[in-house]
């Protein structure tokens, strides 16, 4: 017989036993084991017979052997659903994120120079140790939060029931509160409470009372961006936690319901009465006596922490990701410093000021050719509006795309005095004209780039490949989508931001390909280092071709307002309708960008071109930066003691900074000397009375001097061509 026998619905007919003969026998020849299998099989068919006039919903069904069957599978699928869970609950709520902060700590960023540049994130300090903290502060806390939190296993009945009896309190354990502030969201839907629940009995089951109560003080939020017990007693009353006084703990205590509307510092009349609730409750549960009670005064605040510098400027917004990467996740706060430069900084935002925008906003961005970025302007004004326009802002680039075009050329075997038509283009869908209506036969790429030839650009484009000009692209860094086989390519049209298009010609002063921008400072690389997995670069010869164009640009080119006594490189960029204007150069160890136009888009007034406006921006930037002595690199970010302040803010204009005339020129108070900055062709000249009388920028008076001696030749030269193309059409 199978062992599956018994399970079969219709079992076959028995067989007849065989038949009495009449005596029984004494020795061993009688089969025990053939009658105990006869008697089986008529068990199971008397249980099948039976089975047959009972139905699936009735007890009698269920009875006998198989209930043995089903229990085992029913205690298999609950302990397969433990597991199931313990597994969901060890990946969803890991008991080490009970440890972390639940909001960043605080980070306090540093210019160059140790000046504060912004102050951000939460006022956090150490964890508590339960153990070490008085029993009054503990009873405090139990007293309004969780009287029953050492007697029930992390969610309470009884609490809920009063809380759905009483209307008052949310019936929510402390082990609760630490499973929704840790591992959920706030949101009040049937779903999370059960999480809720499931955590907490997690949290019930891995961690003691109070562990999990510890673990609750460290996080919970206090009002005033505090979180945690200990920066909470050091905020409000200069006092470590396990020094607390009844009445501090009490008014403590009494925060937690709502941290913000009982903010003593703010509402210390809101904070006084809610603390008397808590002493009452105190009271309730057996902690205090009514005397202790009526004794207990309100405690005095000591309130020591100076939040007087600002939570943003552009730069610290753009820094602070980068900063959260590179600290520990803990409790503490740190003071990091940037590659920011405040003295470049600060000329940044003068020229910046001092240029007539009109309504256009205007963005500039300074870099070292290995991506330290010095001096960021992401708009005219971070309070009224902190979106970056050096980051966040994605334009269009204008002719400051062609680098990208000349030097894909180059690459690929062309030289800056080969030539290139500059005829207007009369066939094809595409039809770009060159500003003013200048056309010739042919230029050569270095003339082209120079007087920046659209129809020269697009033909070139056309020769090089559209492929070819997207890969020198991709190499120099650009991450921005670029239409492939687009001929409006060459032009500018593709979308980016200022940041990345100035890092790509930081690429070409460095000859390091790509250039990646960076807020803090990176360890150099040794030369194996370098070898092994270090930036690709340029051959020298192309490097020097396209430097030579830059150059021409500048010098001979629509970038004529740039120029600067010494080597200097640079393109200039205006797009269609005169909708953003540009102007990217590098000279001296500066790689230095700037943008003028309009949030909505529109056309700039007064149609400012890229050599206009933002060329003249660039110039003057340059020439009081050059002359600047920069901050000392560190080798690697560091922290330092938290400086304090106040510290003015370095994307708000100084206070003591008083515009005189039409914007151009500024008159400073400092340290008891007036100091008038004004301009002399361009050039910016400072004035200096003090108790040494009056000192002048003698050197900046006679560049100013020879600057204009230069205006007028080239003025005379232009009259001069101009007369001579006369009479040559004349003579034709």
């Amino acid at each position: 017989m199978g062992i599956f026998d018994s399970f079969r619905r219709k079992p076959g007919p028995l067989p007849d036993p065989p038949g009495h003969r009449g005596y029984y026998a004494t020795h061993d020849a009688l089969d025990y084991d053939d009658w105990d299998s006869r008697l089986d099989r008529l068990d199971s068919a008397l249980d099948a017979e039976e089975k047959k006039r009972t139905h699936w919903w009735q007890r009698e069904h269920w009875t006998g052997r198989r209930k043995r069957w089903w229990a085992l599978r029913i205690l298999a699928a609950i302990l397969a659903l433990f597991i199931v869970l313990a597994g969901w609950l060890a990946i969803t709520a890991p008991l080490s994120k009970s440890l972390e902060p639940i909001a960043a700590p605080q980070i306090t960023l540093l210019a160059a120079d140790g000046t504060p540049i912004a102050r951000n994130g939460a006022i956090t300090d150490e964890p508590v140790t339960v153990s070490a903290l008085p029993p009054h502060v503990i009873e405090a806390f139990l007293a309004t939060e969780d009287r029953r939190f050492y007697s029930h296993w992390g969610v309470d009945p009884r609490g809920i029931a009063r809380a759905a009896l009483t209307g008052t309190g949310g019936g929510s354990t402390i082990t609760q509160q630490l499973a929704k502030f840790t591992f959920l969201t706030p949101e009040r839907t049937l779903t999370r409470k059960a999480r809720e629940a499931l955590i907490a009995f997690w949290l019930e089951g891995w961690l003691t009372k109070d562990e999990i109560l510890g673990r609750y003080l460290s996080n919970a939020y206090f009002g005033d961006n505090v979180y945690g017990l200990r920066a909470a007693s050091l905020h409000y009353f200069y006092r470590k936690p396990e020094n607390l006084k009844p009445n501090q703990a009490a008014m403590l205590a009494g925060l937690l319901q709502a941290p913000s509307a009982y903010a003593p510092t703010r509402h210390y009349d809101r904070a006084e009465r809610r603390m008397r609730i808590v002493v009452q409750s105190m009271v309730d549960a057996g902690y205090l006596t009514a005397a202790e009670a009526r004794a207990m005064k309100p405690p005095a605040l000591d309130v020591r922490t100076r939040n007087d510098l600002p939570t943003g400027t552009y730069f610290a917004d753009w820094a602070l990701p980068e900063a959260r990467a590179l600290t520990e996740q803990g409790y503490a706060r740190q003071t990091l410093t940037t590659t920011l430069d405040s003295r470049l900084q600060n000329i940044a935002r003068q020229v910046t000021a001092a240029a007539p925008l009109g309504e256009a906003q205007v963005a500039l961005v300074a870099m070292r050719r290995n991506g330290e970025v010095v001096a960021m302007i992401g708009g005219k004004d971070y309070a009224k509006s902190p979106f970056n326009r050096v980051t966040q802002a994605k334009r269009q680039p204008g002719s400051t795309f062609k680098l990208f075009v000349y030097l894909a050329a180059l690459r690929a075997g062309w030289d800056p005095d080969d030539r290139i038509a500059n005829t207007e283009i009369a066939e094809g869908s595409y039809r770009p004209q060159n500003a003013r209506g200048s056309y010739s036969e042919s230029l050569t790429l270095e003339q082209a780039f120079a007087q920046s030839s659209n129809v020269a650009a697009v033909r070139l484009l056309g020769e090089v490949g559209s492929e070819k000009v997207i890969a020198t692209a991709r190499d120099l860094g650009v991450t921005s989508p670029l239409a492939k086989g687009d001929p409006s390519l060459a032009l500018g049209t593709s979308t980016m931001t200022l940041l990345e298009l100035t890092s790509a010609y930081a690429g070409v002063a460095a000859n390091a390909l790509p250039v990646e921008p960076h807020a803090f400072a990176r360890e150099e690389r040794g030369f194996f280092e370098n070898l092994w997995d270090g930036p690709s670069s340029l051959s020298s010869s192309t490097q020097s071709d396209m430097e030579q164009m830059l150059r021409s640009a500048i010098n001979s080119g629509t970038g004529r307002a740039a120029m600067l006594r010494g080597p200097n490189f640079g393109k200039t960029g205006t797009t269609q309708n005169n909708r953003d204007a540009v102007f990217v150069g590098y000279a001296g160890d500066l790689v230095v960008g700037v943008w003028i136009g309009n949030d909505d888009n529109s056309p700039l007034a007064g149609a400012i071109s890229g050599g206009g406006l933002p060329a003249r921006i660039w110039r003057d930037f340059m020439n009081r930066a050059l002359n600047a002595a920069p901050a000392q690199s560190q080798p690697a970010p560091r922290e330092q003691t938290d400086p304090g302040g106040p510290i003015e803010p370095l994307d708000v204009p100084d206070l003591g900074d008083i515009p005189l005339g039409d914007g151009n020129s500024r008159l400073r108070i400092r340290d008891g000397e007036a100091i008038l900055s004004t301009e002399i062709d361009g050039i910016p000249v400072d004035i200096s009375i003090g108790d040494q009388g009056v000192a002048v920028d003698e050197a900046a008076i006679e560049e100013a001097r020879r600057r204009a001696d230069e205006r007028r030749y080239e003025a005379i030269r232009e009259r001069r061509d101009e007369r001579l193309r006369e009479l040559e059409d004349a003579r034709n």
